[in-house]
């Protein structure tokens, strides 16, 4: 047995304080690791990497969009990071949020008997290039014109000379009951069809900018390239953090990496708050091809592809989930897009999988017209810029559109002077 004599004890009195000091230093260095490692504060800033075609048309956007070649600094604290940009998008959308006037639509759609609605806002002023433009805009999973995202990309491109059209997703407005047995899926492209048709009717002299965000970026892809002849008046497309293949895509939302197994649980918690409430619409109307049971299964759904097996398949008559998606994608039709078409990803977006990036990637190699933009930060549809804390209420991605779509409407505003010119 050992005893501890009172040198010893005075000794032991003294450096105990400082064994204390060293493991409250190393709680603080750990925790200061796990925030940086968290945070990304590590990562440097960079310009987006943009891959494409050497062109005339490719070095004209370079030099005319800024916003393509400069430093994309968000946030200083938490723009770094992927998880927290998505967070703040998916639980604001934007601050200071502006709110637009417009006029609701509303299409009755033969086919089926569905009402399709988008809403329609005037251009707060002349286009710098004295054209009537109109940017028709199909948002994200079973989002309208009142998300708050929408709402000031909607106000800058008013106030820089366009008139926007924004779809409403079949279902998604609330208290707006379905006229008939089918809400939006992830491909169908009927109702922004549908608007984009009555734009071209209302306004004969107006050229279009088709613009598509997340999900919306999938089905505006689609719509081009599904035939020919939607890309009449068509100035360019813009797709923004969409993911080119819903069929490779579903694989990698049941994976834990960047936390994607929990934002589909998420993501299926959102769908089933939209589809429920339909539930008397979707068994009651005629011709209805969803059963009780079918929404007994979404109601205990953990992830979308469980709610598009039980459902959203059904609404098209597919058989199987793998022929939904496949034919749905957007991937089997955007090589037939001619117009210039700029597709946006961020390399930190948790919903995205890296490797969905091949797409895009192997596009520019045999495509001329498209120009992808990969900004290391930015999150799913995030892209905040601004201080410390606050960001601004426009983001990069706003100005980096409205950018894009401005020089090409003055580069088409000049190949059609030099075709007067030459053929008087």
């Amino acid at each position: 047995m050992t005893i501890l004599e009172d040198g010893d004890l005075h000794t032991f009195s003294q450096e105990l304080p400082a064994v204390f000091d060293g493991v409250k230093l190393a709680a603080v260095a750990t925790v200061l690791y796990i925030l940086v490692r968290c945070l990304n504060l590590m990562s440097p800033t960079a310009p987006p990497e943009i891959v494409y075609q050497d062109t005339l048309l490719s070095r004209y956007l370079l030099k005319s969009c800024p916003m393509l070649t400069k430093e994309y600094i968000p946030p200083l604290l938490w723009g770094k990071s992927g998880h927290l940009q998505t967070a703040l998008y998916g639980k604001m959308g934007r601050v200071n949020t502006p709110t637009p006037h417009g006029v609701r639509k509303f299409l009755p759609m033969l086919q089926d008997g569905a009402t399709a609605t988008f809403d329609l806002f005037e251009a707060l002023g002349d286009h710098s290039t004295g054209d009537d433009i109109t940017m028709v805009i199909c948002p994200g999973i079973g989002n309208h014109s009142e998300k708050n995202y929408i709402r000031t990309f909607v106000d800058y491109s008013q106030q820089q000379g366009y008139r926007c059209a924004v779809l409403n997703h079949l279902g998604a407005l609330p208290n707006m009951e379905l006229t008939s047995p089918r809400m939006f899926t992830c491909g169908c492209t009927w109702e922004f069809a549908a608007m984009v048709g009555y734009i071209r009717r209302a306004f004969p002299q107006t050229l279009l900018v088709v613009v598509g965000f997340s999900l919306g970026g999938n089905i505006v892809c689609k719509y081009l390239g599904e035939n020919r002849s939607n890309q009449e008046r068509v100035l360019c497309g813009v797709s923004v953090c969409q993911g080119y293949s819903a069929l490779r895509a579903q694989e990698t939302f049941f994976q834990w990496d960047q936390c994607r197994r929990l934002y589909n649980f998420v993501l299926a918690n959102s769908m089933k708050k939209l589809i429920l409430p339909h539930r008397d619409s979707l068994l009651s109307l005629n011709s209805s091809s969803i059963a009780d049971a079918d929404l007994s299964r979404v109601s205990a759904a953990t992830s979308l592809m469980q709610i598009d097996d039980s459902i959203m398949r059904k609404f098209h008559g597919y058989s199987s989930l793998n022929e939904y998606y496949e034919k749905e994608s957007c991937v089997h039709y955007i090589h037939k897009i001619t117009v210039p078409l700029l597709l946006v990803n961020s390399l930190d977006d948790p919903l995205v999988h890296p490797s969905l990036l091949a797409v895009p990637r192997s596009l520019t190699e045999k495509m001329p017209n498209v120009m992808f933009a990969l900004t290391q930060h930015g999150g799913h549809m995030g892209f905040f810029e601004g201080a410390v804390l606050l960001p601004q209420r426009l983001s990069w991605m706003d100005k980096a559109i409205v950018e894009y779509a401005d020089a090409i409407c003055h580069w088409e505003k000049k190949k059609r002077c030099l075709e007067l010119l030459q053929y008087p």
